[in-house]
C-alpha cells in the first residue's frame, strides 16, 4: 500500500476522513486497539499528506444512485464508488482502487477498476 501511495497521490471522497475516524473510534471503544495502536493510527491519518478530495455535488449524488442500482452497495460505498468514477471521468480501466470492503471491491471490479485489496 505504501508503494502505491508513493506512486499515486490518493484521491478520496469528501467524507472519507469521517469514515476513518468512525472506524478508529469503534475499534477503540471495543478494545480492539490498544491506546498506543489508536494513537499511531490517528497520527498516520493526520500525516497522510496531500490528496485530491472529491466534493459532494448533485452529479455525484446521481451517479451514486446509479451505483446503488447496479451493485449491492450501501450508501457510503456508493458514494465512494461514485467519487472514484467522477475522478476518472467514468473511465476506470486500469485505474487503481484500494479497498477492504468486499461489496465495494466487487462493485469497483465490475466497473473496471484495478482493485488492490487491503
Amino acid at each position: 500500500m505504501q508503494r502505491l501511495l508513493d506512486e499515486y497521490p490518493p484521491v478520496i471522497w469528501w467524507d472519507s476522513q469521517v469514515e476513518v475516524s468512525s472506524a478508529l473510534e469503534r475499534l477503540r471503544r471495543r478494545g480492539e486497539l490498544s491506546p498506543e495502536e489508536y494513537a499511531a493510527a490517528r497520527q498516520r491519518q493526520e500525516s497522510m499528506g496531500a490528496w485530491l478530495e472529491i466534493p459532494p455535488t448533485e452529479d455525484l449524488r446521481e451517479l451514486a444512485k446509479v451505483c446503488l442500482a447496479r451493485h449491492e452497495l450501501r450508501a457510503a460505498g456508493a458514494l465512494q464508488l461514485a467519487a472514484a468514477l467522477t475522478w476518472c471521468r467514468e473511465r476506470p480501466s486500469g485505474r487503481p482502487f484500494l479497498c477492504r470492503d468486499r461489496r465495494l471491491i466487487a462493485a469497483a471490479r465490475a466497473e473496471g477498476f484495478l482493485v488492490v485489496e487491503l
